[in-house]
């Protein structure tokens, strides 16, 4: 009975999605430490050398680029930068959003409509679109690119965090700890975040795979993460031009962009189901 009530509470298939994102974080922390080599580093002697499970040879397990560059060296470095990116990009566009929803729900009025309105301008414009054409005419940087992908689903957040916190309102706790005294400030930090803070983990384990996948698109299209610096769709990118002869180069960060995103997707799910009240 134990072990049916552990699996009940973590599926197998929920346990090996956390496994693998808890992979891919050690990877992320410790990739200084994980690369063979450096991931700018060049062998041309070794040039397109395949993977070991293709008769490779030891000294570059997943094989070679087309400049001779150990392709787990940049894996592990690709994967800390997506990881990051992936990160705070959600992590501005949940603060944002949700900031935003506590300006409308407590403002109400003009500055609600207001903010209603770009929520709407925000979900009916393809996001894609605005990346390019900021990027096209901003330039690239490393920083605006986070801040780019930090405005990408903010408008979520935003819809979730107004109707929460309307929803708190009509159940007078918040007003009841107005009425004490406390501030603006405190309620909606101390007491009206809390409670509605399981909703917006759920909407981020959702976000966040979004933002891999977008980030990777850009870097794919040669709009994201620019060189010497490389990332999972920056990888992609430059492999798909060996695709026919050296399909390792491409395939493998293409392999962990679907399993990562498929993970977190999957973990998102599962909280989902243990912290949403309403589906119980």
């Amino acid at each position: 009975m134990g072990v049916r009530r552990f699996f009940e509470a973590w599926p197998p298939l929920t346990l090996l999605a956390l496994a693998w994102i808890a992979t891919m974080v050690i990877v992320a922390v410790g990739a200084d430490l994980l690369a063979p080599y450096s991931f700018t580093a060049l062998d041309l002697r070794a040039r397109l050398s395949p993977p070991v499970f293709m008769d490779g040879k030891w000294a570059h397990p997943l094989g070679s680029d087309e400049l001779g560059r150990d392709v787990l060296s940049r894996l592990i470095m690709s994967i800390r930068l997506s990881l990051l990116i992936a990160f705070f990009g959600t992590l501005i566009a949940a603060a944002f959003g949700t900031a935003m929803g506590f300006v409308a729900a407590h403002f109400r009025g003009k500055v609600e409509a207001l903010i209603l309105m770009l929520i709407d301008f925000q979900a009916s414009v393809p996001f894609l679109i605005v990346a390019l054409a900021v990027l096209a005419f901003f330039g690239n940087s490393l920083v605006l690119f986070v801040m780019l992908m930090g405005l990408n689903s903010w408008e979520r957040y935003a819809r979730i965090a107004r109707g929460l916190t309307l929803s708190a309102n009509e159940q007078g706790y918040a007003a009841a700890v107005r009425q004490l005294g406390a501030s603006n400030l405190r309620v909606y930090g101390l007491h009206v975040l809390p409670n509605i803070a399981s909703t917006l983990i759920v909407s981020m384990t959702i976000t966040f795979p979004e933002t891999i996948l977008l980030e990777s698109g850009l870097s794919f299209l040669g709009l994201g993460v620019q060189p010497p610096l490389t990332s999972l769709g920056n990888m992609v990118g430059y492999g798909r031009e060996y695709l026919t002869r050296a399909p390792w180069i491409m395939l493998t960060p293409a392999a962990v962009i679907v399993l990562s995103t498929l993970s977190i997707s999957i973990v998102g799910d599962w909280l989902r189901d243990r912290l949403d009240p309403t589906l119980r």
